[in-house]
Protein backbone atom coordinates (compact mmCIF):
# COMPACT_ATOMS: atom_id res chain seq x y z
CA UNK A 1 0.00 0.00 0.00
CA UNK A 2 1.10 3.51 -0.97
CA UNK A 3 0.00 6.83 0.22
CA UNK A 4 0.79 10.05 0.18
CA UNK A 5 -0.52 13.49 2.03
CA UNK A 6 -1.59 15.76 -1.06
CA UNK A 7 -2.58 18.87 1.52
CA UNK A 8 -3.69 18.45 5.18
CA UNK A 9 -4.67 21.75 6.71
CA UNK A 10 -7.07 24.38 7.68
CA UNK A 11 -7.77 25.08 4.01
CA UNK A 12 -8.09 21.61 2.70
CA UNK A 13 -7.05 18.31 3.24
CA UNK A 14 -7.10 15.13 1.03
CA UNK A 15 -4.45 11.98 1.39
CA UNK A 16 -4.27 9.63 -1.57
CA UNK A 17 -3.62 6.09 -1.26
CA UNK A 18 -2.90 3.33 -3.17
CA UNK A 19 -3.10 0.13 -3.23
CA UNK A 20 -2.76 -3.13 -5.98
CA UNK A 21 -5.76 -2.99 -7.26
CA UNK A 22 -7.52 0.51 -6.04
CA UNK A 23 -6.70 4.11 -5.70
CA UNK A 24 -8.83 5.99 -3.91
CA UNK A 25 -8.74 9.42 -1.79
CA UNK A 26 -9.57 10.09 1.86
CA UNK A 27 -11.48 13.60 2.07
CA UNK A 28 -11.64 15.76 -0.57
CA UNK A 29 -11.22 19.45 0.98
CA UNK A 30 -9.00 21.26 -2.36
CA UNK A 31 -11.15 22.85 -4.98
CA UNK A 32 -11.51 19.70 -8.41
CA UNK A 33 -8.84 21.88 -10.28
CA UNK A 34 -6.49 21.60 -6.98
CA UNK A 35 -6.82 17.83 -6.40
CA UNK A 36 -6.18 17.17 -9.93
CA UNK A 37 -3.39 19.29 -10.12
CA UNK A 38 -1.63 17.63 -6.77
CA UNK A 39 -2.74 13.62 -8.04
CA UNK A 40 -1.11 14.57 -11.43
CA UNK A 41 1.99 15.66 -9.56
CA UNK A 42 1.85 12.54 -7.95
CA UNK A 43 1.75 10.98 -11.88
CA UNK A 44 -1.95 9.94 -11.04
CA UNK A 45 -4.82 11.07 -13.24
CA UNK A 46 -7.81 11.68 -11.85
CA UNK A 47 -10.23 9.34 -13.36
CA UNK A 48 -8.44 6.76 -12.29
CA UNK A 49 -9.42 7.33 -8.44
CA UNK A 50 -12.05 4.44 -7.63
CA UNK A 51 -13.39 5.58 -4.94
CA UNK A 52 -13.19 8.63 -1.95
CA UNK A 53 -13.55 8.02 1.60
CA UNK A 54 -15.23 10.97 3.19
CA UNK A 55 -14.17 11.40 7.06
CA UNK A 56 -17.20 14.19 7.75
CA UNK A 57 -18.69 16.74 6.04
CA UNK A 58 -16.93 19.93 7.17
CA UNK A 59 -15.96 22.05 3.85
CA UNK A 60 -12.12 21.65 4.59
CA UNK A 61 -13.10 17.88 3.71
CA UNK A 62 -15.13 18.02 1.44
CA UNK A 63 -14.62 21.21 -1.21
CA UNK A 64 -14.16 19.45 -3.98
CA UNK A 65 -16.69 16.26 -3.62
CA UNK A 66 -19.48 17.85 -5.67
CA UNK A 67 -17.74 18.68 -8.71
CA UNK A 68 -15.55 15.94 -8.70
CA UNK A 69 -17.59 13.29 -8.67
CA UNK A 70 -19.98 14.81 -11.36
CA UNK A 71 -16.65 14.76 -13.70
CA UNK A 72 -15.52 11.57 -13.11
CA UNK A 73 -18.39 9.68 -10.62
CA UNK A 74 -15.83 8.28 -8.24
CA UNK A 75 -17.73 5.87 -5.57
CA UNK A 76 -18.21 8.17 -1.86
CA UNK A 77 -17.84 5.65 1.39
CA UNK A 78 -19.61 8.07 4.01
CA UNK A 79 -22.81 7.38 6.59
CA UNK A 80 -26.22 8.46 5.95
CA UNK A 81 -26.24 11.32 8.16
CA UNK A 82 -22.92 12.56 6.04
CA UNK A 83 -24.81 12.35 3.17
CA UNK A 84 -27.68 14.21 4.64
CA UNK A 85 -25.86 16.90 5.59
CA UNK A 86 -23.97 17.69 2.14
CA UNK A 87 -27.03 18.61 0.73
CA UNK A 88 -26.50 17.29 -2.53
CA UNK A 89 -27.19 14.47 -4.58
CA UNK A 90 -24.68 11.62 -4.76
CA UNK A 91 -25.19 8.97 -7.38
CA UNK A 92 -22.27 6.66 -6.80
CA UNK A 93 -21.80 5.88 -2.94
CA UNK A 94 -22.01 3.01 -0.57
CA UNK A 95 -22.49 3.41 3.31
CA UNK A 96 -19.80 2.16 5.77
CA UNK A 97 -20.19 -0.09 8.19
CA UNK A 98 -17.87 -1.06 10.99
CA UNK A 99 -15.91 -3.54 8.45
CA UNK A 100 -16.20 -4.46 4.84
CA UNK A 101 -13.90 -5.08 2.13
CA UNK A 102 -13.52 -2.89 -1.33
CA UNK A 103 -11.30 -5.32 -3.91
CA UNK A 104 -7.92 -5.76 -1.91
CA UNK A 105 -8.35 -3.91 0.62
CA UNK A 106 -10.06 -4.18 4.49
CA UNK A 107 -11.61 -1.02 5.91
CA UNK A 108 -12.46 -0.69 9.39
CA UNK A 109 -14.25 2.38 10.98
CA UNK A 110 -13.57 3.78 14.08
CA UNK A 111 -16.31 6.64 14.91
CA UNK A 112 -14.82 10.16 16.11
CA UNK A 113 -15.95 13.14 17.76
CA UNK A 114 -16.46 16.19 16.14
CA UNK A 115 -19.14 18.79 15.73
CA UNK A 116 -21.18 17.18 13.01
CA UNK A 117 -23.98 14.63 12.56
CA UNK A 118 -21.69 12.09 12.70
CA UNK A 119 -17.23 11.45 11.97
CA UNK A 120 -15.15 8.60 10.95
CA UNK A 121 -11.48 7.65 11.48
CA UNK A 122 -10.18 4.41 8.99
CA UNK A 123 -8.44 2.10 9.07
CA UNK A 124 -6.82 0.15 5.93
CA UNK A 125 -5.89 -3.30 5.26
CA UNK A 126 -3.68 -4.70 2.63
CA UNK A 127 -1.56 -7.64 2.33
CA UNK A 128 -1.57 -7.86 6.13
CA UNK A 129 0.20 -4.09 6.66
CA UNK A 130 -2.32 -1.73 8.07
CA UNK A 131 -3.05 2.33 7.92
CA UNK A 132 -4.92 4.35 10.49
CA UNK A 133 -6.18 7.57 9.41
CA UNK A 134 -7.54 9.79 12.02
CA UNK A 135 -8.78 13.78 12.02
CA UNK A 136 -11.21 16.29 13.49
CA UNK A 137 -11.33 14.61 16.57
CA UNK A 138 -11.76 15.92 20.05
CA UNK A 139 -10.82 12.63 21.79
CA UNK A 140 -10.32 8.88 21.31
CA UNK A 141 -12.71 6.29 23.01
CA UNK A 142 -10.85 4.18 25.00
CA UNK A 143 -13.03 0.84 23.58
CA UNK A 144 -10.93 1.71 20.04
CA UNK A 145 -7.13 1.60 21.55
CA UNK A 146 -6.88 -2.49 20.99
CA UNK A 147 -7.68 -2.12 17.05
CA UNK A 148 -5.95 1.01 16.98
CA UNK A 149 -2.76 -0.41 18.55
CA UNK A 150 0.06 -2.38 16.67
CA UNK A 151 -0.39 -1.01 13.31
CA UNK A 152 2.39 0.35 10.75
CA UNK A 153 1.42 3.43 9.85
CA UNK A 154 -0.10 6.04 11.70
CA UNK A 155 -1.76 9.28 10.09
CA UNK A 156 -3.23 11.10 12.73
CA UNK A 157 -4.31 15.35 13.20
CA UNK A 158 -1.78 17.04 15.81
CA UNK A 159 -3.64 20.16 15.76
CA UNK A 160 -2.75 22.43 17.91
CA UNK A 161 -0.04 23.61 21.09
CA UNK A 162 -2.39 24.70 24.14
CA UNK A 163 -0.40 27.48 24.74
CA UNK A 164 -0.65 28.63 21.20
CA UNK A 165 -4.04 28.43 21.25
CA UNK A 166 -5.12 30.21 24.58
CA UNK A 167 -2.82 33.24 24.15
CA UNK A 168 -3.76 33.27 20.59
CA UNK A 169 -6.43 35.63 18.62
CA UNK A 170 -9.36 33.14 18.39
CA UNK A 171 -12.17 34.42 20.56
CA UNK A 172 -12.93 32.39 23.52
CA UNK A 173 -16.39 30.61 22.12
CA UNK A 174 -13.82 28.95 19.10
CA UNK A 175 -11.01 27.95 21.98
CA UNK A 176 -13.75 26.42 23.64
CA UNK A 177 -14.60 24.32 20.51
CA UNK A 178 -11.30 23.49 19.18
CA UNK A 179 -10.88 22.45 23.24
CA UNK A 180 -13.89 20.46 23.61
CA UNK A 181 -14.79 17.09 23.28
CA UNK A 182 -15.99 17.77 19.72
CA UNK A 183 -13.03 19.74 18.70
CA UNK A 184 -9.58 18.71 17.72
CA UNK A 185 -6.58 16.55 18.92
CA UNK A 186 -4.07 18.87 20.52
CA UNK A 187 -0.32 17.58 20.29
CA UNK A 188 -0.35 16.51 23.92
CA UNK A 189 -3.07 14.51 23.19
CA UNK A 190 -1.70 13.01 19.94
CA UNK A 191 1.19 11.93 21.44
CA UNK A 192 -0.16 10.27 23.88
CA UNK A 193 -2.57 8.45 22.16
CA UNK A 194 0.25 7.25 19.87
CA UNK A 195 2.40 5.84 23.03
CA UNK A 196 -0.38 3.70 23.26
CA UNK A 197 -0.52 2.34 20.25
CA UNK A 198 2.63 2.09 18.71
CA UNK A 199 4.43 -1.00 18.99
CA UNK A 200 7.60 -2.36 17.05
CA UNK A 201 5.63 -2.77 14.26
CA UNK A 202 5.16 0.54 13.42
CA UNK A 203 7.51 2.42 11.63
CA UNK A 204 5.89 5.51 10.10
CA UNK A 205 3.75 8.58 12.12
CA UNK A 206 2.52 11.21 9.75
CA UNK A 207 1.22 14.04 11.66
CA UNK A 208 -1.70 16.35 9.48
CA UNK A 209 -4.18 19.02 10.17
CA UNK A 210 -1.95 21.09 12.18
CA UNK A 211 -3.50 24.81 12.78
CA UNK A 212 -1.09 27.47 11.12
CA UNK A 213 -2.45 29.82 13.49
CA UNK A 214 -1.97 27.75 16.73
CA UNK A 215 0.70 25.16 15.87
CA UNK A 216 4.18 25.11 15.14
CA UNK A 217 5.82 21.99 13.00
CA UNK A 218 8.47 22.11 15.10
CA UNK A 219 6.49 22.36 18.37
CA UNK A 220 4.50 19.35 17.84
CA UNK A 221 7.57 17.02 16.59
CA UNK A 222 9.12 17.29 20.01
CA UNK A 223 6.23 16.99 22.14
CA UNK A 224 5.43 13.81 19.96
CA UNK A 225 9.39 12.57 20.34
CA UNK A 226 9.55 13.74 23.90
CA UNK A 227 6.43 11.40 24.75
CA UNK A 228 8.06 8.81 23.12
CA UNK A 229 11.25 8.79 24.85
CA UNK A 230 9.41 9.50 27.77
CA UNK A 231 8.03 5.85 27.41
CA UNK A 232 11.09 4.26 25.48
CA UNK A 233 9.48 4.51 22.43
CA UNK A 234 11.59 4.77 19.02
CA UNK A 235 9.90 5.46 15.65
CA UNK A 236 11.87 5.40 12.24
CA UNK A 237 10.32 8.25 10.56
CA UNK A 238 8.32 10.72 11.88
CA UNK A 239 6.94 13.29 9.06
CA UNK A 240 4.71 16.43 9.56
CA UNK A 241 2.60 17.06 6.94
CA UNK A 242 2.37 20.94 5.32
CA UNK A 243 -0.75 23.08 3.92
CA UNK A 244 1.16 24.01 0.90
CA UNK A 245 3.59 21.27 -0.06
CA UNK A 246 2.31 17.31 -0.42
CA UNK A 247 4.48 14.69 1.20
CA UNK A 248 6.35 12.35 -0.49
CA UNK A 249 4.35 8.63 -1.52
CA UNK A 250 5.25 6.08 1.36
CA UNK A 251 4.91 2.48 0.92
CA UNK A 252 3.11 1.07 4.18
Amino acid sequence: MKVCLLATGSKGNSGYFETDKLKFLVDIGLTCSKEEELLRNIGVDPKDIDAIFLTHTHSDHSKGLKTFIKKYHTKVYLTPLMQEELKFPIENYEYTTSEFEIEDLGVMVVKTSHDVAESNGYIFIHKGRTAVYITDTGYLNRRNFDILSNRNLYVIESNYDVKMLREGHYPYRLQQRILSDVGHLSNKDTSYYLSKFVTDKTNRIILIHLSESNNKPEIALKCLMDTLDDEGINIPDIVISHQRESTEIYSV
